[in-house]
């Protein structure tokens, strides 16, 4: 059964036939907007290169955007990227609160979900080399009053402005999107995303450390120089990249981003499968923390903290998890990835709290496998629209933000009223609900089709294309024969015509 919607009329270009970097229809694979072999390159017609930023502030010669000569996505600028991804989300995640500022986290996570509201999709609207300097300068500058005032209220609306600003990862992630060749999308987009894992891991140890040690002064001291360094590190490494959608107004972007949610079903799967993920993956880390510090662990809070490093090993697979998806219909990786969850969320459930060892073990393999599903996810949304990727990756990132707030809210209730198993099972049956949907809808179904499967059970992305290009040479072939046959067909009837004659 299959449902096909009519078209969407969004302002870069018709949704029934993507475009390429160039603004020209493309053809798509029987899975539109899952898989993609084009090369999305910018535009490279009547483009200015830029040679400041902010009017004013020279871009390194190395780093304008040469349309002759694309930047080199080498795996060091992928490294700078996740960098930046990890200490701007370290600056964010810290969760050091004491009594009279308890409402700090939660201001900062709204700050945080205005700006990947409001802000994140301007990726779409204006260059973003200046747009990430700004952020980031914006940010440090927010930053310095935190760690000296002993006013509440001013520390209260500072926090908040930060994380409004803290969107600079979100940012980054569509822009490696564009700046990766094809074949390594993924792999550019697990590292930028084990940055943003890594942030929150490596604040949770160092929370712990600082809060046995130190004073919470100390925390926002260090995102300050953080934030610095990221700053000058972005400066002299970010390479340009050209204004997408010139055009467009900004009500546009936002409304247009309305209209996805309903007329794209490969994005609704994708959101409403990362909701879920996301709410198993904070269940358990906030749940983590009540597990340990009681019976029969009795951890310290130090202790708690460095169960992040297990976390973080389990990120350190981002190469690896990468390079798999590349090869893979992202269908396929969501779904090893929900199989996989759903194994390690049930050893929890049977052993989390009888054995320490099956703790370490889950720590692990949840953090694998859950940036599994959220690169692949993502890499099949970015298919969707090229020049939409920003406002695409912005609906995504928001749909992590609510299964987050579900998992700390549900998991929190269940387990202080019920205790570590149902809390653990509740997220098994997350998981269990993601995996029916991403069996409602197959692989290979079309673009606009929101339940159904068709086209076969093809897993590998080059065995796909493989067949792609075979029927392209048929099709060649056959037109090259008809055109014999016409021709031949018009030569006969000249000969007979000049027999006649």
């Amino acid at each position: 059964m299959s449902t096909p919607l009519p078209a969407c009329q969004d302002g870069d270009s018709p949704p029934s036939l993507p475009v390429d970097s160039h603004g020209h229809a493309r053809k798509s694979s029987t899975s539109t907007g899952t898989f993609s072999t084009t090369n999305d390159a910018p535009a490279t017609q009547s483009e200015e290169i830029a040679t400041h930023d902010f009017l004013y502030v020279p871009i390194p010669v190395r780093l304008r955007h040469d349309p002759a000569k694309p930047p080199h996505f080498s795996l060091f600028l992928n490294a700078v990227f996740g960098l930046a991804s990890t200490f701007l989300q370290l600056s964010l995640a810290f969760d050091v609160t004491y009594d009279e500022v308890s409402r700090i986290p939660t201001l900062i996570q709204a700050g945080y979900a205005t700006g990947l509201l409001l802000i994140s999709p301007l990726g779409d609207l204006v260059r973003r080399r200046p747009l990430i300097l700004l952020l980031c300068l914006i940010s440090t500058c927010l930053t310095i009053p935190l760690p000296l005032t002993s006013n509440i209220a001013m520390f209260e609306a500072f926090s908040f402005l930060v994380g409004v600003v803290t969107v600079v990862p979100q940012i980054l992630m569509p822009l490696a999107a564009d700046l990766a060749p094809p074949h390594r999308r993924a792999s550019a987009l697990s590292i930028v995303v084990s940055g943003l894992l890594l942030g929150i891991l490596f604040a949770r140890v160092l929370a712990g450390i600082i809060a046995e040690f130190a004073s919470w002064r100390v925390v926002y001291f260090m995102a300050l120089g953080v934030q610095a360094g990221v700053l000058m590190m972005l400066y002299w490494m970010l390479p340009d990249y050209p204004q997408r959608n010139k055009g467009m107004s900004y009500a546009g972007i936002l409304w247009s981003m309305a209209k996805f949610l309903v007329t794209e079903p490969l994005l609704v799967q994708a959101v409403l499968v990362s909701m879920l993920s996301m709410a198993t993956f904070t269940n358990f880390w906030v749940t983590l923390t009540f597990l340990l510090g009681g019976p029969p662990y009795n951890y310290s809070t130090l202790v708690i903290g460095l169960f992040g490093l297990v976390g973080m090993f389990g990120v350190a697979m981002a190469p690896i998890v990468g390079r798999t998806i590349d090869k893979l219909i992202p269908w396929y990786a969501t779904m090893v990835g929900c199989f996989f969850l759903l194994i390690f969320q049930s050893i929890q459930t049977g052993a989390g709290g009888v054995n320490i060892a099956a703790v370490i073990i889950v720590a692990f393999g949840i953090d694998v496998f859950r940036q599994m599903q959220q690169v692949s996810l993502t890499s099949a949304v970015f298919g969707l629209e090229v020049r939409a990727r920003a406002r695409l990756n912005a609906i995504l990132i928001i749909s992590l933000f609510v299964g987050q707030v579900m998992g700390t809210s549900a998991g929190t209730a269940i387990f202080t009223k019920f205790g570590w198993r149902p809390a653990a099972a509740l997220s098994v049956g997350f998981t269990g609900i993601s995996i029916l949907l991403m069996l409602a809808r197959g692989p290979h179904v079309q673009r606009y089709t929101w339940i159904g499967w068709e086209g076969g059970w093809e897993m590998r992305k080059s065995r796909l294309q493989a067949t792609d290009d075979e029927k392209k040479d048929r099709n060649e072939a056959a037109a090259v024969h008809t055109n014999d046959d016409v021709e031949g067909a018009k030569a006969q009837h000249l000969d007979i015509s000049g027999e006649k004659a």
